[in-house]
C-alpha cells in the first residue's frame, strides 16, 4: 500500500480474522463462477450483453465487504457484480439489467444499499457525492440522530478522465462529504492503456490537487483491499472528508462481451500484465497459514456452482416488463411532453 496523502489518525483497521478470510474466499469463488457463467450466457443468447470483471474480484469483494450495510451506500457502474454479490443483493434481480429486462436492476436500492446500475461513464460519481453530502446535512440539522453513512463511488481509470469526476472530487473536498472514491485501475480504458490516457500515470496522485487523502493499493490482494477501504470509510465517517483509493488490478478479459481485446493487446501482454490471479493468491495464503484445506475449497466451488444454476434458472424465468413503465417511472410528476409520448406509444403498440 502506498499512501500518497495521509489519512487522519485513528483510522487503522484490525487484521482480518481467519473466519473473515475464509468468507472472503467463498465470496470471491461465487463471483468468479457467476462472472464466467454470465459470459457464457451471453454467448448462448440468454442475455444480450455483459461486462466481465475477471481479475477484479478481490477489488470488488474486498471493498464491498468493508461497508456497513446499515448506513453506507455503494454507487456502482455496469461492472460491479462482485460488489452486489458481496452486499447480498438478489442476483437474479441484479442480472435483469444484463438481460435488458429492467435498466438499473430489479432489486430495491434502499434495502440493498446498492444504487441502480449506472451505464453512463462516471455518471454515478456525482450521485455519490450528493448522497454523502445529504448525510452530513441531516446530521448537522439534528434530523438524523445517528452516525453518518459513507458513500462508495466506483469507477475505472478510463472514467477518471471524465469532467464529472473533477467536479465530484472538488465538491466533495470543499464540503467534506463522507465519500470514498474507489477506482479500479484495470489497465485499460476499453482499448487504451492507462499510460496513454491518465496524465501522471496515477489516478490517486490527482487527489492531492483537491487536498484529498489517497491510497494506491494492490487490488489483487483482497485483504489489503478490505483494510484500505475500512481505513478510508473510518476517515470519512469521522467527518474528515473524502478519500481516494486506487486499486491496481488487471482486466483479464474483454471490456464487454462486444469487445475483442485481441485487437489492441496480445495474449502474451495480457499474461505478463495480469500478475497472480486474485483467487489463487488468497487460496495460497489460506493453505500456507493452515486456515483451510481441500475440503473447504471443494465446498466453496460446489456452492458457487449451485448458486450459478439457481440464478440461471431464475433469469430464464424473467418475463418482459410492461412497456408503459418507461414513461411512468421517469419523473415523480409527469410532464405534458412525456404524457404525449406515452399516448403515442400506447396508440402505436397497444392500439388504444
Amino acid at each position: 500500500m502506498e499512501t500518497l496523502f495521509p489519512l487522519a489518525p485513528g483510522t487503522d483497521a484490525p487484521p482480518l480474522t481467519p473466519d473473515e478470510l475464509r468468507e472472503l474466499y467463498t465470496l470471491m469463488a461465487a463471483v468468479r463462477h457467476l462472472d464466467t457463467s454470465a459470459v457464457a450466457w451471453q454467448r448462448q443468447g440468454l442475455i444480450p450483453g455483459y461486462a466481465p470483471e475477471h481479475g477484479q474480484e478481490a477489488a470488488q469483494v474486498g471493498s464491498g465487504y468493508a461497508m456497513d450495510t446499515t448506513r453506507d451506500f455503494a454507487f456502482p457502474t455496469y461492472r460491479e457484480m462482485g460488489v452486489a454479490r458481496t452486499l447480498g443483493v438478489d442476483m437474479i434481480a441484479y442480472m435483469a439489467t444484463h438481460k435488458a429486462t429492467w435498466h438499473g436492476g430489479l432489486y430495491n436500492p434502499v434495502e440493498s444499499r446498492l444504487a441502480p446500475i449506472q451505464a453512463v461513464v462516471a455518471g454515478s460519481v456525482l450521485h455519490a457525492v450528493g448522497w454523502a453530502h445529504g448525510q452530513t446535512l441531516e446530521c448537522e440539522d439534528g434530523t438524523a440522530d445517528r452516525i453518518p453513512g459513507v458513500a462508495l463511488s466506483y469507477f475505472g481509470d478510463g472514467a477518471s478522465s471524465q469532467g464529472d469526476v473533477h467536479e465530484a472530487m472538488n465538491f466533495a473536498a470543499i464540503l467534506k462529504a463522507p465519500v470514498v472514491f474507489f477506482i479500479q485501475n484495470n489497465g485499460w480504458a476499453i482499448s487504451v492503456p492507462t499510460e496513454r490516457q491518465v496524465a501522471g500515470g496515477s489516478v490517486a496522485a490527482r487527489a492531492a490537487g483537491y487536498g484529498i487523502p489517497a491510497l494506491q493499493i494492490d487490488g489483487s490482494d483482497v485483504a489489503a483491499v478490505v483494510m484500505a477501504t475500512r481505513r478510508a470509510v473510518a476517515h470519512a465517517r469521522a467527518g474528515h472528508g473524502p478519500v481516494v483509493i486506487e486499486a491496481m488490478t488487471y482486466r483479464r478479459g474483454p471490456h464487454s462481451t462486444a469487445d475483442d481485446p485481441g485487437r489492441y493487446r496480445t495474449l502474451t501482454e495480457e499474461r505478463d500484465g495480469a500478475g497472480q490471479d486474485p483467487l489463487d493468491r488468497l487460496r495460497e495464503r489460506l493453505l500456507a497459514d493452515g486456515l483451510a484445506d481441500a475440503a473447504f475449497f471443494d465446498a466453496a466451488d460446489a456452492a458457487a456452482r449451485a448458486e450459478e444454476e439457481q440464478i440461471r434458472t431464475g433469469l430464464q424465468a424473467l418475463g418482459p416488463r410492461p412497456g408503459a413503465e418507461m414513461f411512468d417511472l421517469v419523473f415523480q410528476e409527469t410532464t405534458p411532453a412525456l404524457q404525449a409520448q406515452s399516448a403515442s406509444w400506447r396508440e402505436e403498440s397497444e392500439h388504444v
